[in-house]
């Protein structure tokens, strides 16, 4: 069974309850997308999934799945799953949006995941240091790093358990040897829930939207006998370039180019050396701490090339 079969027997399984629809017409619309139009597997999920939650007059929360299992953080490896989840709130931090309800970073002996809980769904305020039992949320990812979604489904049970939180970070001393395209001041999807990075003004999943600002840098860390691709969020990129938010949007407004962003930063940090700690999710190394070094990471290496990545 191929994987838009697959994914057309999961979609016509959730919608089964509510829609009387055709396992073909729902493989017809994924191969579509996919084929015709040449969109991403799981964005097409997305977009067929919300055709039909359109259709029924659901709400995505709305179609929580009886098949959910306990698993370990590590074993979150795909968006879209109902899971059910046993862990320990490691830290809370302060939403940025009235539609949420809770953010932070929960934990088992596994690692760490960060947790969103709409504001909507009305759920029990997890706290900081307890351990709960969560049934029935919702994995997500956005670029290479996987999360779970609360919702006004999931039962939240504290329990008495004492979790040691492992560390699923990695470190890595090496050269910024290249700023890769989609890097500097990129626009992202505004609509809730949804972060994609715009192409041309357009989310592949919303369509055409006006977008909001953000930073970030896609670069290749190179130890001198390994590359690993790196991505620097908004507070990273900030903190190693020293341009921020507004500064970045003058500057492409004075010279009506938005690479001249990415330029810009690729004059101040390519070449140096840094240590970088985080998780490594997908093909990515998630800075989550940088450290720039005084000295090369071997005093051997007289020359660190790129890669072809």
């Amino acid at each position: 069974m191929s994987d838009i079969q697959t994914a057309a027997r999961d979609i016509h399984e959730e919608f089964t309850d509510h829609l009387d629809i055709d396992l073909e017409d729902v493989s017809a619309r994924l191969e579509r997308l996919v084929s015709e139009y040449k969109v991403p597997l799981s964005e097409a999920r997305r977009s067929v999934e919300n055709h039909y939650l359109d259709e029924a007059g659901l709400e995505r929360d709305d179609l929580a799945s009886g098949s959910e299992e306990e698993v370990s953080i590590a074993d979150v490896n795909q968006p879209e799953q109902w899971i059910s989840l046993t862990a320990q709130v490691v830290d809370l931090w302060n939403p940025r949006s009235d539609a949420v309800g809770q953010v932070g970073l929960l934990g088992d002996e596994t690692g760490t995941i960060k947790f969103t809980a709409w504001a909507k769904s009305d759920l029990e305020t997890l706290e900081e240091g307890s351990v709960y039992r969560l049934e029935n949320v919702v994995t997500d990812e956005y670029q290479g790093r996987y999360s779970v979604k609360l919702n006004k489904t999931t039962e939240i049970t504290e329990v008495e358990d004492e979790i040691e939180v492992g560390d699923d970070d990695s470190t890595m001393d090496g050269a910024l040897v290249d700023i890769q395209s989609g890097s500097g001041l990129i626009k992202r999807c505004p609509v809730e829930g949804c972060t994609r990075v715009l192409q041309n003004g357009r989310c592949s999943e919303h369509g055409d939207v006006e977008g909001e600002f953000d930073l970030r840098i896609k670069g290749v860390l190179d130890d001198g006998k390994s590359v690993q691709e790196v991505i620097f969020d908004h507070e990273m990129t900030e903190a190693l370039t020293g341009i921020d938010i507004e500064t970045a949007k003058e500057m492409a407004q004075d010279a009506l180019d938005t690479t001249v962003v990415a330029d810009e930063m690729e004059e101040t940090v390519l070449g140096r050396y840094y240590r970088v700690t985080g998780p490594v999710m997908g093909r990515y190394l998630l800075a989550n701490e940088v450290e720039e070094l005084t000295e090369p990471v071997d005093p051997d290496d007289v020359l660190i090339q790129a890669r072809s990545m």
